[in-house]
């Protein structure tokens, strides 16, 4: 179980508390949003996405200490994706999940409100920029598509990142998770929404152009299990469980959301 003086802790230096130290925090095209698909804007002129995903291109799998991330090799255009509303060729970097401490929240962004008990984010970077360093300060540095999680069947392809899980239980332990594809984590149909929004964790930088599938991919309550027994803490320290590392929906500020799909 959680100790409670680590759980206070954290609480002080969650999202509420963001802006004191990031005041982009409070800028015009922070993530994530609740997306209103009534109010979202079918655009004819987006193009369908492309991922092209190298399993050879998977490396390692990390406790970061707010979530858990599978990295990838980018040093050359092999694990990519176009189309949709990006120009040019962007790099998979990384993919990480956000969730809730119960099946009823977990998901950054929300549709009409309504709140799924995990995310994905596929994080990606320019190729017209040197590498994702810079990339991630430049207004279309990034493109992140996101999937929602949504409580049925046990997912296999899921399962394969689950099992790895057990050996990173505490912060900053990693393993090597070699040949994966992530395409296997997507829906069968790549509708999306689209908005120019930002990292949803510090620095916050305002350079993610948002892909967000409309279709979510199944997990099974005992596999959101199985994310809720990583730890925010490092070996050694009073174990405080990994849940709830997701920030809420932020202010749309006129921003437009577009979908691919009417």
């Amino acid at each position: 179980m959680c100790s409670a003086s680590v759980s206070l802790a954290r609480l002080l230096s969650g999202p509420e508390t963001w802006a004191k130290s990031f005041p982009i925090a409070d800028g015009p095209r922070q993530s994530p949003i609740d997306i209103v698909p009534t109010q979202a804007q079918h655009d004819p002129a987006l193009k369908q996405l492309k991922l092209k995903y190298d399993p050879a291109t998977a490396k390692s799998i990390l406790n970061n200490g707010h979530s858990f991330q599978v990295d990838f090799a980018d040093d050359e255009d092999n694990s990519t994706l176009s189309g949709g509303p990006i120009t040019g060729i962007y790099r998979l970097r990384q993919f990480h999940f956000h969730w809730g401490s119960s099946d009823d929240k977990g998901s950054e962004h929300t549709i009409a409100g309504t709140k799924f008990p995990c995310e994905l984010h596929l994080v990606h970077w320019n190729t017209k920029y040197p590498s994702f360093g810079e990339a991630a300060s430049q207004p279309d540095g990034l493109a992140v598509v996101g999937v929602f999680l949504k409580i049925g069947a046990a997912n296999p392809s899921l399962q394969k990142v689950l099992d790895a899980l057990d050996d990173i239980q505490a912060k900053g332990q990693q393993t090597t998770f070699p040949n994966f594809d992530p395409k296997t984590l997507l829906p069968g149909a790549l509708d999306f929404w689209t908005y120019d929004g930002s990292l949803t964790t510090p620095p916050l930088l305002e350079s993610v152009t948002w892909i967000v599938l409309k279709d979510p991919i199944s997990v099974s309550p005992a596999q959101m299990a199985k994310f809720r027994s990583l730890l925010f803490t490092p070996e050694g320290e009073p174990p405080c469980c990994m849940v709830d590392n997701y920030r809420p929906p932020q202010p749309l500020k006129g921003r437009k959301v577009c979908a691919s799909f009417k």
